[in-house]
């Protein structure tokens, strides 16, 4: 079994570490456990005013991305191998918009599973913003488990 597990360090991927360790998973199951960072598109008010240099901004902020991301998967790893030693389980930090770079990961991949964490955004959010579970959850090829954090829902 290949799954993909889909982590942005909030309440919400937290509990879909902590429910797909509750699974009995087959013996030779392989886990991609992801973090997707968003590239910033626009330059803040703050940046000019401090006459920061661009290319300083965005290697700052790629590094930061890049660190956090790692430390996401890496606590994520190895809470799943503490449960389960049998799993393989590799990890990837790459930057684009979550949904996309999610589902060509698991297509790419061949994954029979994405495991991803709900937002839990309202009705108007989901509306404005979009929900990157809900997208996954019609656009797969394979099954999606979209994990809730029952003290935030």
């Amino acid at each position: 079994m290949k799954i993909v597990l889909a982590l942005d360090g909030s309440d919400f991927s937290k509990a879909a570490v902590e429910q797909l360790n509750r699974i009995t998973l087959p013996p030779s199951t392989e886990i991609c456990i992801i973090n997707v960072y968003e590239f910033p598109t626009a330059i803040g008010p703050e940046l000019m005013a401090t006459g920061g240099s661009l290319n300083n901004y965005y290697e700052e902020f790629i590094s930061g991305a890049q660190k956090l991301g790692e430390k996401i998967v890496s606590e994520a790893s190895d809470n799943l191998k503490n449960l389960n030693k049998t799993l393989t389980i590799t990890t990837s930090v790459v930057s684009g918009l979550p949904k996309n770079a999610i589902l060509e990961k698991a297509e790419d991949w061949d994954a029979d599973l994405i495991v991803v964490g709900s937002q839990g955004q309202g009705a108007l959010s989901r509306l404005l913003l979009g929900s990157v579970s809900q997208y996954l959850a019609t656009h797969a090829k394979c099954s999606v488990m979209i994990a809730r954090d029952k003290n935030n829902s």
